[in-house]
């Protein structure tokens, strides 16, 4: 999987500010069609526990 920098550091996948989770998922957030970064959501992220 290519680097990709994540600066939510409560989540469970980010190791050093990059993200290692096996995969990623990212959905819109309420909008049937997004048109920026602000109307979309990371699925992905997991509290550290």
């Amino acid at each position: 999987m290519p680097n990709i920098k994540c600066s939510v550091t409560e989540c469970e996948y980010n190791s050093n500010v990059k993200c290692d989770a096996p995969m990623i998922q990212v959905e819109h957030n309420g909008v049937p069609q997004s048109k920026n970064s602000d109307q979309t959501k990371c699925e992905t992220f997991k509290p550290k526990g």
